[in-house]
């Protein structure tokens, strides 16, 4: 493992992955995601200015087929040139850490760890949202929901607004906490860095737009490819906190109808496990997709958002329970 030899034994090793994992899901919940200058922040505004000068340096090309070969090309070099420098230097760091003080680098990678994590943060946002459902204030839940979600909200009835929510916490379930962690797990702290920025450009680069459709590409594959363990994993982890053969009916049966084929996993399973329907059309841009519908039962309503929290939540700690198991076994 990856820290083997640094600080005890080999077969310890779990027991303190497991430690360093409950350490920085107690700083998330804690001190949630800094309020100013975050990390991930300032990362988007570099893979801006990375974005603007690859797409300068291409040159322009009247074929289309050439026009989208480069912006491919530009795609690919902008992903590395976002991430890996930060990647590198971070890895350099902590391996400096390592001979000047095992207990720093230790340190380094839980609060790295903590910084790429953001299931406060997720949690925080949908609770926002369920509490002006519950009251019957629609305005105010349009607004919220505004602020997690690319689609249109302007017309969202509560049932719309409440599947969105659920939608967004059970994805991003995966994104921003279980495949933090299980590269974490894998690589340390780079590893969950390195994971956590590809999702990050994800969002930024991974659209099916006129803008995106061929800059982006590179980026959705390899965000896809990272998270692809982790999304099954997550999907499990839903699965056995509520109705598992249900959840493992609707991964299968549903997640290959699903546009993305990670997210799809864990919506799908998320909403079986909670025996509760979500999706359909949504808008998006001014256009209308038609969404198919994942879960089974009835369409979830308000109340589904706390659970759906708690899948995530406790989920975590289940997550560091495996962990201690292995380290004990």
């Amino acid at each position: 493992m990856w820290f083997d030899g640094l600080l005890l034994p080999a077969e310890t090793g779990f027991l303190m992955v497991a430690a360093s994992v409950a350490a920085a899901l107690l700083m998330d919940c804690i001190f949630g995601e800094p309020s100013r200058f975050h990390p991930l922040v300032g990362f988007g505004h570099w893979a801006s200015r990375v974005e603007t000068l690859c797409r300068n340096l291409t040159p322009s090309a009247s074929l289309q087929q050439f026009r989208k070969a480069g912006l491919q090309k530009a795609g690919i070099v902008a992903w590395v040139l976002a991430v890996l420098p930060i990647v590198i230097l971070t890895c350099l760091l902590l391996q400096w850490l390592s001979h000047y003080s095992p207990w720093l680098w230790l340190t380094a990678n839980v609060v790295v760890l903590y910084l790429t994590i953001g299931g406060n943060s997720l949690v925080f946002h949908a609770s926002e949202i369920y509490r002006p459902l519950k009251a019957g204030d629609i305005a105010l839940a349009r607004e919220k929901i505004s602020l997690i979600v690319s689609r249109e909200t302007a017309s969202m009835d509560s049932t719309q607004i409440t599947s969105a929510t659920v939608e967004s916490v059970l994805e991003n379930g995966n994104d921003a906490v279980f495949g933090a962690i299980f590269w974490f797990v894998v690589a340390g702290a780079p590893g969950a860095l390195l994971f956590r920025l590809a999702n990050t450009l994800d969002a930024m680069w991974g659209y099916k737009n006129e803008r995106y459709r061929h800059f982006g590409f590179a980026t959705a594959k390899l965000d896809d490819f990272l998270g692809y363990l982790p999304a099954r994993l997550t999907a499990v982890t839903y699965g056995i906190q509520g109705d598992l053969q249900l959840a493992m009916k609707c991964w299968k049966d549903q997640a290959p109808q699903c546009a993305s084929p990670n997210g799809g996993v864990v919506m799908c399973a998320g909403a079986g496990a909670l025996n509760t329907s979500i999706g359909g059309p949504a808008i998006y841009h001014g256009r209308r997709y038609e969404k198919i519908y994942m879960g089974c039962g009835e369409l979830a309503d308000y109340q589904v958002i706390p659970q759906a929290n708690r899948l995530v939540n406790h989920g975590a700690w289940i997550w560091v329970l495996v962990l201690l198991l292995l380290g004990l076994g």
